[in-house]
């Protein structure tokens, strides 16, 4: 990472605490002697970054780890974020999302309380290999006069390197929402305002958006198959809409329920008699961007496309695909 010559910012996870520690308070020695702090805030012109290590160790139980904050960190954030200009964003990361069930309730209400009254904040997380994006608001605990917006990023080797391999040996690794792996961008502007974006590995900035659809329907069959879209960075109230054959735009209705592009790749790994890969693609799980619709079927017999769209920080995103319709007798 030095060799990129670039800032590398690290934020401590489960995978970095030393196995054979006693107590929390030592279980990052190695990691402390290897990278530095684990707690430690830097300061750019228009934003500040705070990386806090939000994983506790219990040597010893079950689980080994759940996820909140020390009081030492408690008592850094307190001095530290007065010292803050409002106008410049403030980013916390962490490797536990605070949604996770195993964060501590009481470590994020008090971080909860620190962060209401500053209009500009951020947190981005990891460890789930997924991807979402939260806003928290008062029904879920959250106080500020907007909702706090949390990015849990996906992961640059997406699903453990899993899945079949391509044709230069790189495995699949589609994670287990449907997003496929990569990283996340952070763009940061004066006075706080901000865009996040997703660039899927080895794909064009464009490639924002995954389909699924039959390949040949009945015509004149009930509309009961339908066309899903995987938006990577979507979120509930997002609006993607679709059309048939140049027609009218009409909207998509966000699902949460496993992708078929990786429940497809499930069933093949279970009906294969032997291994496909190295290790099989991850059990799909329901998906937090993943919208459907269901295609027509009185259309005249024969080939049809399909366009999917969505608006992501002011740019517009399709993508295509097809279907047929098929004229069968009884």
């Amino acid at each position: 990472m030095t060799s990129l010559r670039v800032p590398w910012l690290h934020v401590p996870g489960n995978h970095d605490m030393d196995v054979d520690a006693r107590s929390d308070a030592t279980s990052l020695a190695s990691y402390h002697r290897a990278l530095g702090p684990d707690t430690y805030a830097w300061e750019e012109r228009t934003m500040v970054f705070i990386g806090l290590d939000d994983i506790i160790a219990q040597p010893g139980q079950k689980p080994a780890y759940i996820g909140g904050l020390r009081e030492d960190q408690f008592a850094f954030l307190e001095r530290y974020l007065p010292t803050v200009p409002e106008d410049k964003l403030l980013v916390i990361g962490v490797h536990i999302p605070l949604f996770d069930h195993r964060f501590r309730e009481a470590d994020r209400k008090r971080l909860f309380a620190l962060l209401e009254n500053r209009a500009n904040r951020l947190i981005l997380s990891g460890h789930t290999h997924e991807q979402s994006q939260t806003f928290w608001d008062a029904a879920r605990g959250w106080n500020g006069a907007t909702p706090l917006h949390e990015y849990n990023v996906g992961a640059a080797c997406g699903a453990f390197w899993s899945g079949v391999k391509d044709a230069q040996g790189i495995p699949d690794t589609t994670m287990a929402d449907g997003t496929p792996n990569g990283y996340g961008l952070l763009n940061v502007q004066p006075q706080g305002r901000y865009s996040v974006e997703y660039r899927a590995a080895r794909a064009p900035a464009s490639e924002q958006i995954a389909l699924h659809a039959p390949r040949v329907l009945r015509r004149g069959a009930y509309p009961a198959w339908g066309v899903y879209a995987n938006v990577f960075m979507g979120y509930d109230g997002l609006p993607v809409e679709f059309r048939v054959d140049d027609g009218p735009w009409l909207p998509m209705k966000r699902i949460e329920q496993p992708d078929p592009r990786l429940l497809q790749e499930n069933i093949a790994d279970d009906l294969a008699t032997a291994l496909r890969g190295y290790d099989r693609s991850p059990e799909a799980t329901p998906s937090s961007h993943l919208w459907r619709a269901a295609l027509p079927t009185t259309l005249a017999e024969g080939e049809h496309t399909v366009e999917v769209r969505t608006t992501l920080n002011g740019t517009v995103y399709s993508r295509r695909t097809t279907y047929r319709l098929q004229n069968a007798t009884p």
